[in-house]
């Protein structure tokens, strides 16, 4: 299994949200059983990361930094690791099912490690890793005993075949290791990556809609992230690379705008459906170029949707049709939780619902508890869930090494064998 973040003396983790808009470092306390808190909260401006990949390293290390130093300083405690979202590199899922013989005996931990390996060494993974690509979740989703599908955990049952579902991701090793790069150059460890709809997707999901089947759409500044839940799993992931930030520049190139004006008009009167009142409303409209006590031009707010409404039913006609393309837009359900900053656009929900056609909200962090009011909303629901992904280290299963495969003896099953791979795993 993964192994757990390395966590404080005070049991603390650290979660990094690096995202082309905004890098934030959150740092949880986890007590036992009781939701996690937030006790140190860091934010930059992003810099150095485009798409979601890191395009300039050394602006990219000194955000992540300062992100870090300031969460550690309202914690009032250091960190050596910390748990990172991926949007970069071209993340790719899939899906896989493998099978092995256990001939009639009870199974135990080491049929389900058999059972895993071999999905490890199916050609499947060893096809992506030859293409420069590594693998980042392995996450088994559903386990079969001669046939009988639906089984969450198999230990202690019998037959003649174990079957495992496994859901599959890779993404490109440049961007991973550049990625890695920038974070080790803070002088952090990396414990572990999740894709960003994943983590969102932790954050924010009501048990009922992962276990009944759910579409969570994070959309961030430069990527638009997908993820399909059903059983409690997510069994699909896709990214994007669009997102805010394209909307924002639509807008510096059609008003003519400086591109911090532009976010502005977006934030304050942007809307991703046109009303009737919109041409008779108008909003200045500062020119590139011109000094700042120029008079601003002034145009009708319509033009301003005009601009941001084709960018978004773009990008949702995208997320419906990598779906639609998955397979999975069936099973998924008629629920879509929206999350990321783009997310908080007034008018989304009501567009992505009529795009989609099925029943959309707006989630939020719920899993979690010390966050502010301002750190609560949509755009934190991956930092969030990055929290939550480190309270539970048995979501993903780590490929195994195949020398230690090699002088690896068998283990024994039943209460033997548990007990014998208890007091290894925590001895």
């Amino acid at each position: 299994m993964k192994k757990p973040l390395a966590r404080t003396r005070n049991n603390r983790v650290a979660a990094l949200d690096v995202g082309s808009s905004k890098i934030c470092c959150f740092i949880a306390e986890l007590e036992h059983g009781r939701v996690p808190k937030v006790v140190g909260i860091g934010q930059q401006a992003s810099r150095g990361v485009k798409s979601g990949a890191v395009v300039d390293m050394e602006a990219a290390q000194s955000a992540i930094l300062n992100a870090v130093h300031a969460a550690e300083q309202m914690a009032g405690e250091a960190v050596e690791s910390v748990i990172v979202n991926l949007s970069g590199g071209l993340p790719l899922s899939f899906s896989m099912a493998v099978e092995v013989s256990i001939a009639g005996h009870e199974v135990g931990d080491a049929d389900l490690r058999r059972a895993l390996s071999r999905g490890f060494e199916s050609e499947s993974v060893t096809g992506e890793t030859s293409r420069g690509r590594q693998l980042i979740h392995s996450i088994p989703t559903s386990y079969t005993i001669d046939g009988s599908s639906g089984i969450r955990d198999p230990r202690g049952m019998f037959g003649e075949r174990l079957g495992v579902n496994m859901h599959l991701v890779t993404a490109g090793n440049g961007p991973v290791r550049n990625l890695s790069t920038c974070i080790e150059r803070c002088h952090l460890d990396v414990g572990g990556f999740v894709v960003s709809p994943y983590a969102s997707g932790l954050a924010t999901l009501a048990p009922d809609e992962s276990e009944l089947g759910a579409t969570l759409i994070d959309m961030g500044g430069g990527t638009t992230s997908i993820a399909v839940f059903l059983g409690g799993n997510v069994i699909f992931t896709d990214v994007m690379p669009v997102g805010g930030l394209h909307v924002t520049n639509d807008i510096a190139r059609g008003l003519s705008t400086p591109i911090a004006d532009a976010e502005r008009m977006k934030t304050l009167f942007g809307h991703a459906m046109t009303v009737a009142a919109d041409d008779r409303e108008y909003i200045d409209v500062p020119q590139v170029g011109e000094d700042d006590g120029g008079t601003p031009h002034q145009v009708p707010r319509s033009l301003l949707v005009g601009i941001v409404q084709p960018r978004m039913e773009e990008i949702l006609e995208l997320v419906r049709s990598r779906v639609e393309t998955s397979g999975f837009d069936k099973v998924a359900g008629r629920r879509v939780v929206l999350t990321g900053g783009a997310s908080q656009l007034p008018g989304l929900r009501d567009l992505a619902a009529l795009i989609l056609d099925k029943q959309v909200r707006v989630g939020r962090p719920a899993r979690i508890r010390g966050l502010a009011e301002a750190t609560a909303g949509p755009a934190y629901a991956a930092s969030a869930g990055l929290i939550a992904y480190a309270m539970t280290d048995d979501h993903d299963v780590e490929a195994p090494s195949l020398e230690e495969d090699r002088v690896k003896t068998p283990e024994p099953d039943g209460l033997v064998g548990r007990l014998g791979g208890w007091f290894r795993e925590h001895f």
